[in-house]
């Protein structure tokens, strides 16, 4: 049976124009690929209403989960809830449990919960609320797509909450072997044992070092016993280039 597919939606034109390096899929990918969830692709749009519905609903067509960062803060271009609802024609409003949580947060903070930090209380309908454990907003899962922060500390954290109640498949295994080697050199020997492989992934990454060429191929699979022997033929094939 296959893995679980899953899809990445990154919001906010600060990711767009270089302002901020996004760190969340990195870590969301490591994640998915422990709990034998696919990460397939990874979309980045802007703080555009069209760009983000459309985008969500074709993911949400696409693949068995989707998983969104960034735009539910308290700021006026924060609108991803907005969005979401609009993308699954839902209501959206202030729901009473996602206001005792800021409530309880912000009493303890001596900080009012004034009509921008309310802002965050705004779920869609039917929505399921996730936790936050760092600054206490709550994402929430709407069908299939995980709404979440983008503050990296947040978004790991949210994922943390999520992840033990979805069902995953059989975890990735990798290995890699290097070889010595131009990559025009080893294609060939590499796409014959790629066809061979077909339950397999072997992927070139070439580089440089003090003008010589070579390259790491990695070998992905469900199958660790599978991956061990396919990169015991690599090391036979290219010989003494290989380690």
């Amino acid at each position: 049976m296959a893995n679980p597919t899953a899809a990445m939606l990154v919001i906010g034109d600060e990711i767009l124009s270089g302002r901020t390096r996004d760190a969340n899929m990195h870590h969301l990918a490591g994640q998915l690929t422990a709990r034998g969830i696919d990460l397939k692709e990874v979309r980045v749009v802007s703080d555009a209403p069209s760009a983000i519905v459309d985008a969500v609903r074709a993911l949400a067509k696409a693949y068995d989960h989707v998983f969104t960062s960034g735009g539910i803060g308290p700021t006026h271009d924060d609108i991803t809830a907005d969005c979401m609802a609009s993308a699954f024609g839902v209501a959206i409003d202030v729901r009473p449990d996602a206001r005792a949580i800021l409530a309880a947060h912000y009493d303890r903070r001596g900080t009012e919960l004034n009509a921008a930090r309310l802002r965050m209380a705004r779920i869609p309908d039917g929505a399921e609320l996730i936790e936050n454990p760092v600054s206490a907003a709550p994402g929430f899962t709407l069908q299939n797509v995980h709404v979440m922060a983008g503050v990296p500390s947040v978004f790991q954290a949210m994922v943390e909450s999520i992840l033990p109640g979805l069902t995953g498949g059989d975890p990735l295994v990798s290995e890699s072997v290097r070889v010595d080697l131009g990559e025009g050199d080893i294609a060939g020997p590499l796409a014959d044992l790629a066809k061979a492989l077909p339950d397999l992934s072997l992927g070139s990454y070439p580089f440089q070092t003090d003008g010589r060429h070579g390259a790491h191929v990695v070998i992905r699979g469900v199958s660790a016993e599978a991956v061990a022997k396919a990169r015991a033929q690599l090391l036979e094939i290219f010989g003494e280039a290989a380690a």
